[in-house]
């Protein structure tokens, strides 16, 4: 599988060739169904398109034979890419759809709006164009219903080129607003709001003490002004009841100021660490300091994604208040996690969470405590989801996806300002994740070949496997060693 993904597929065959001889002699039919798979794959990779069918087909009738679903599905899902490469593109669309009604039975809805939309953006290469917006649509109605933003864009995306080429002008110009619209920021509203109620009330504060500062001078000219009035009329007694109600007067106004004071300091932290919640403290420092903070440009962020599966299932089963007090149960315990090792919360998105190690500061090991963050916060699901179910309750199921690359960060809007990153390597973890596994952690190469040095991990290669928009990507599950 290594040569594999280094592209020296003769390395790879004649590998394979020697596991094939080996799990014949140990009779062990399951690891030959993927040994066929990966010999399809290396002969394929060599243009020795009749071979890599041979060992396809030999790969199905075993996973077909021992109900192995998910080598089944990706090995249908190969043979129609083999035939795209071969400019036979319409040789392909039936294997796509038999994985398509494959990953139907299974109930994996998730893969079903992606092969979805492969068969339509395979259609419109074929230049049917209505075939492709009716496949696109239904993935687009899928990818709305269970909140998969990532799909919903893609989905996106392939109805605006569609419609482009149909030259259905507002339509494509509909769908490629929605394709940028999905890729904005959708959360932290309600926190923006708070912020500016916060610094209101810290304005009429500071104005509030200001003129208590301007009425207490006031009081005391005007006290001045008395006491020489009354100089020669009973000067001892007047004097001392004046010095007693100045010094009664003063000491209330004294204390008045200073716990205004006490108040202005008190929301001026709540102010702070509000903005502290929003923002990473050096991008906060900065924006208290130039009014502004400058995007800049990273080279190596580790990317993660996380995503519950089933959520629309299950959600339909709780209050809307259990499914609140459920989510933010598992999103604190997520944001505990991250703080503990140095990982930047980027956002929330529904069911969705991503955070991001190696940023706003560098640092060389944020690949792998973001992968340490993520095995935490997978282990936190899957004793939650047994503590749940030992008392008959419903809980969720996690699947966790990461990338490393570069990025661009920085704060978008004014009013409603938040910490955000864009770029390829964003699209790329989210990829990861919509590939993974429930109770897995699933890393791309870059990330692996960052890690697979260090003895705390365990790596499961997983050959190359669909990832929309990027077609087929190593990927590997990884896990600490015993």
């Amino acid at each position: 599988v290594m040569y594999f993904d280094i592209g020296n597929f003769q390395k790879s065959l004649d590998y394979n060739l020697n596991a094939l001889d080996l799990f014949q002699k140990l009779e062990n039919p399951q690891a030959l169904g993927s040994v066929y798979h990966n010999l399809g794959s290396a002969y394929n990779g060599l243009g020795q398109y009749e071979e890599a069918m041979d060992m396809y087909g030999k790969s199905i009738e075993i996973s077909s034979k021992y109900d192995m679903a998910f080598l089944r599905a990706m090995t249908l899902s190969n043979i129609g890419d083999s035939y795209c490469q071969q400019d036979r593109r319409q040789e392909g669309i039936p294997f796509f759809k038999q994985s398509l009604e494959l990953k139907k039975e299974i109930g994996d809805t998730k893969g079903t709006a992606l092969t979805i939309t492969n068969l339509g953006t395979v259609n419109g290469e074929l230049g049917n164009y209505k075939r492709a917006i009716d496949y696109c649509s239904e993935s687009y109605e899928i990818a709305q219903e269970i909140n998969d933003f990532t799909e919903l864009e893609a989905a996106c995306e392939c109805l605006y080129k569609n419609h482009k080429n149909l030259r259905n002008g507002n339509k494509a110009l509909f769908y490629h607003e929605k394709m940028l619209a999905i890729r904005d920021s959708l959360q932290k509203e309600e926190t923006g709001k708070k912020l500016q109620r916060i610094e209101f009330e810290k304005q009429v504060l500071a104005d509030s003490l200001a003129q208590v500062e301007k009425d207490l001078k006031i009081e005391m000219a005007h006290r001045e002004e008395l006491r020489v009035k009354d100089r020669n009329r009973n000067m001892a007694i007047a004097g001392g009841v004046f010095f007693l109600l100045l010094s009664g007067g003063l000491y209330g106004r004294w204390r008045h100021v200073r716990k205004t004071k006490a108040i202005v300091e008190k929301e001026k932290d709540r102010s702070e660490n509000l903005l502290l919640n929003i923002l990473p403290s050096e991008i906060a420092e900065e924006l208290k300091a130039k009014g502004s903070a400058d995007a800049r440009d990273f080279d190596m962020v580790s990317i993660l994604f996380t995503d519950f599966k089933g959520f629309t299932q299950v959600s339909e089963t709780l209050s809307a208040k259990e499914l609140i007090s459920e989510i933010n149960s598992c999103f604190k315990a997520f944001d505990n996690i991250c703080e503990s090792y140095g990982i930047e919360k980027i956002k929330t998105i529904g069911d969705s969470y991503m955070a991001a190690g190696g940023l706003p500061i560098p640092s060389d090991s944020a690949a792998k405590n973001t992968v340490l963050a993520a095995l935490e916060m997978q282990a936190f699901v899957t004793k939650r989801l047994k503590e749940k179910q030992a008392k008959g309750e419903v809980a969720f199921q996690m699947r966790v996806g990461i990338h490393t690359g570069p990025v661009v960060a920085g704060i978008v809007g004014v009013k409603k300002f938040q910490y955000d990153i864009w770029g390829d390597t964003v699209n790329t973890a989210s990829r990861m994740e919509s590939s993974s596994e429930v109770g897995q952690v699933n890393i791309s190469e870059a990330t692996y070949n960052l890690l697979k040095s260090d003895s705390q991990f365990v790596f499961i290669p997983r050959g190359k496997v669909d990832a929309k928009g990027k077609g087929s990507m190593p990927m590997y599950f990884v896990n600490t060693k015993p």
